[in-house]
């Protein structure tokens, strides 16, 4: 049996990357991220390298943190108050109508985007996780990805420039 976590500091900057770019807060960020890691602490003995990577498998247990600590992605009018609450800057504002479209998919929709480049997992990887083959998250993925564009070309003036990254991170 390996440890899965063998080789930690990756590992966790992972699960927060994925635990962040979905709650939107680095407090709830860093508390989900830590209840995720005990978790898995105290479960590391029942992890099976040959189901998947450490991180698809501590991701999953992440996963199952979120609903106790807050509503995954935080509403489209929070957001939309922040962006006009202060001038900010054009990257900050792109940031937030990205999060706010991504606010406005559909939960499954935001689900995949948050694995594939919150967390960075491969389709490999989320269809391990979600119990799937990878096609279909790979054809799910496509299909969110156009809703999101769509979603980002619906609004022309809440877009201040069209280059936003959609493949980068938010």
């Amino acid at each position: 049996m390996s440890d899965p976590f063998a080789n930690p500091k990756p590992l966790i900057d992972r699960v927060y990357a994925y635990i962040a770019y979905v709650v939107g807060d680095p407090t709830i960020a860093e508390d989900v991220t830590s209840e995720a890691i005990a978790r898995g602490l105290r479960y590391r003995a029942s992890y099976d390298h040959r189901k998947g990577t450490p991180v698809a498998w501590l991701i999953g247990i992440a996963r199952n943190c979120l609903p106790a600590a807050a509503p995954p992605f935080a509403d489209e009018a929070a957001l939309a108050d922040v962006a006009s609450a202060e001038d900010v800057e054009l990257e900050a504002l792109d940031r937030l109508t990205l999060r706010t479209a991504v606010a406005s998919l559909p939960a499954r929709d935001r689900e995949l985007i948050a694995l594939r480049y919150g967390s960075d997992l491969t389709a490999r990887q989320i269809a391990g996780l979600l119990e799937t083959t990878t096609n279909a998250v790979e054809v799910a993925l496509h299909r969110a990805l156009r809703r999101l564009r769509a979603e980002l070309s619906v609004e022309p003036a809440e877009a201040p420039r069209k280059g936003l990254d959609l493949a980068g991170g938010m």
